[in-house]
């Protein structure tokens, strides 16, 4: 069986591990898989490194569509998809979450009648205002098989119409839907194991005391006054509790930052615990979330990873994808709200009465996903 996956951005190249080991150590005399790698992330440090590092085949193909508006970057990636798909022939095609590559390889293969397999199908934000919200709703429409990482997702699903009791043969116009387990969190256990000979991506120590912070999302990279209040609020309570935060810089973050920020800012910011550094790779990313005390991020994969390694999080968004962390009291949503985030700290930092659920599988999701791609469509 051919299937086609489609990755186009840093997460999308992590969740693509999971399933390429699962195919290589499992699968491999009965699917053949071939990688297409959009460009949509392009950047050296965000995205090729990664095949290297997580052991991952190199892309068969890389469309190297780069930085563009929403409608010039997906407008590329149909046009390459297409002429892929025509050449390969795949029995389907494979997509991750949420991305403009997403989208774009959803369109096609419902244009071309090609069966396609949604992994990360039925989380919701409720806010039509993200791209990423869109993207979800459309690709989850146009596929045949369905994977939620969660029971919320299934949920979500089932209130759009998709229905749990359709039977086989499976197509765009019967759907299987399935609660599958998360395959990021098959990675988080794979790779903990990994990096503990590897020299600390920071120059603390890893068993000192500090908070670990990502932003990126355009919703607060783009906002200037939600971005300054961010970073503001960041130094304010590095320094008050006198606490590290180590803050990986995203080139979107570090753009805006240069954009937005005056002297005084980039001064205070210079001056303060917030500990800048390069974009890190995922299993640095890793050793620093395993470490932290608390994570502070816009990022839904490093919500959940603060999840899967037990570390309390601060969500700067007004929604999550990931409510059943936010419900069972793992994190708080902050947006970019000053008051938020530091009551949200008060709440957090050093809580012991945490709890982690199994929500998100057993870490065999990626055996269970090929397992019923060969059994549904081979």
């Amino acid at each position: 069986m051919k299937i086609v996956s489609i990755i186009g951005a840093r997460p999308q190249i992590i969740k693509g591990a999971a399933i390429s080991r699962a195919i290589r150590n499992h699968f491999s005399d009965q699917i053949q898989e071939v990688i297409v790698h959009t460009g949509q992330h392009y950047d050296e440090n965000m995205s090729a490194v990664f095949f290297g590092e997580l052991n991952i085949p190199e892309p068969n193909y890389n469309l190297g569509v780069g930085s563009a508006s929403h409608a010039v970057q997906t407008a590329r990636m149909l046009e390459g998809v297409e002429d892929i798909l025509l050449k390969e022939e795949p029995n389907a095609v494979l997509v991750y979450g949420d991305t403009n590559s997403t989208l774009a390889a959803g369109i096609v293969t419902s244009k071309m009648n090609i069966p396609l397999i949604h992994i990360e199908a039925g989380l919701r934000s409720y806010n039509k205002s993200m791209p990423e919200e869109v993207n979800r709703i459309v690709c989850d429409h146009v596929s045949s098989l369905l994977f939620s990482p969660t029971v919320q997702g299934i949920n979500n699903l089932k209130k759009e119409g998709f229905r749990s009791e359709n039977e086989a043969p499976y197509h765009i116009d019967n759907p299987r839907i399935y609660h599958c387990g998360d395959v990021m969190y098959d990675n988080s256990l794979y790779f903990a194991d990994l990096v503990s000979e590897r020299p600390f991506p920071v120059d603390i120590e890893p068993s000192s005391d500090f908070i670990l912070a990502t932003v990126h999302r355009n919703a607060n990279t783009d906002d200037s006054e939600r971005l300054i209040n961010i970073f503001e609020t960041l130094v304010e309570l590095s320094e008050f509790n006198e606490l590290p935060i180590v803050l990986p810089l995203h080139p979107r973050t570090a753009k805006m930052m240069d954009q937005f920020f005056d002297e005084e800012l980039k001064q205070k910011i210079s001056a303060s615990k917030l500990l800048i550094i390069n974009p890190v790779s995922f299993l640095d990313m890793i050793q620093l979330e395993k470490s932290a005390s608390l994570i502070i991020t816009d990022s839904g994969g490093v919500q959940k990873e603060a999840f899967f390694f037990q570390k309390p999080a601060l969500i700067l968004r007004p929604e999550t994808e990931w409510v059943e962390i936010v419900e069972n009291g793992n994190a708080v949503l902050c947006d970019a709200s000053r008051e938020k985030i530091l009551k949200g700290f008060e709440k957090l930092y050093k809580a012991e009465n945490l709890t982690f659920p199994p929500f998100y599988g057993d870490g065999k999701a990626a055996e269970f996903i090929c397992s019923e791609i060969l059994k549904q469509l081979g």
